[in-house]
């Protein structure tokens, strides 16, 4: 399995513009007119794990090459709350695998299964005004992450380290601006 391998992605991107005009036909159309609602929604699975295991091991003198041995049983968890093993934090378990023997290579596949997925909204909301024939306003406000839920990243795939299977990472939390342009 490659190492950027994403399994699923889907990506749309959307812009829909708000008929504030109908329903609200009394008021003036620099008010009402103008409104649209636009954003990016990714889904994906999450990237490849990087399953290895510190030192030389295998006595073959290179670095990188070893791997713990897989005995089965590996269960995924929700890394906001303790996993299987009962660690915060944990997206799977490390009594799954065992350390590799010396002089021989672990049974473990490198990459074998995906780390968290991706779940992001990008929302927007515009406003564009016409101030002259040539001039217009425009108004936006812009949620990245916009339901704030949180972007994990792969969690540690070094078996020799204490915080093997721990994600200790994220993505931004929601993060918004607003900004004035004239056009």
């Amino acid at each position: 399995m490659s190492t950027f391998d994403l399994t699923q992605n889907f990506v749309t991107s959307y812009t829909y513009s708000l008929p504030f005009q109908r329903s609200f036909s009394t008021l003036p159309k620099r008010l009402t007119q103008g409104w649209s609602i636009n954003g990016i929604t990714r889904f994906a699975s999450g990237f490849p794990m990087n399953i290895a295991q510190g030192g030389d091991y295998s006595l073959t003198g290179s670095s990188g090459v070893d791997h713990p041995n897989y005995i089965g049983g590996l269960v995924f968890s929700d890394p906001r709350g303790a996993g299987a093993d009962g660690k915060a934090h944990e997206y799977f378990n490390k009594s799954a695998f065992t350390a590799e023997q010396l002089g021989t290579m672990g049974t473990a596949d490198r990459r074998f299964f995906h780390g968290p997925g991706i779940n992001n909204w990008d929302l927007g909301m515009h406003k564009e005004t016409k101030l002259r024939e040539n001039l217009r306003l425009q108004l936006r406000a812009e949620f990245f992450n916009a339901f704030n839920h949180t972007q994990f990243f792969n969690p540690n795939g070094n078996y020799s380290s204490s915080r093997f299977g721990i994600v200790t990472s994220a993505a931004s939390p929601r993060i918004g601006q607003v900004s004035m342009k004239l056009l």
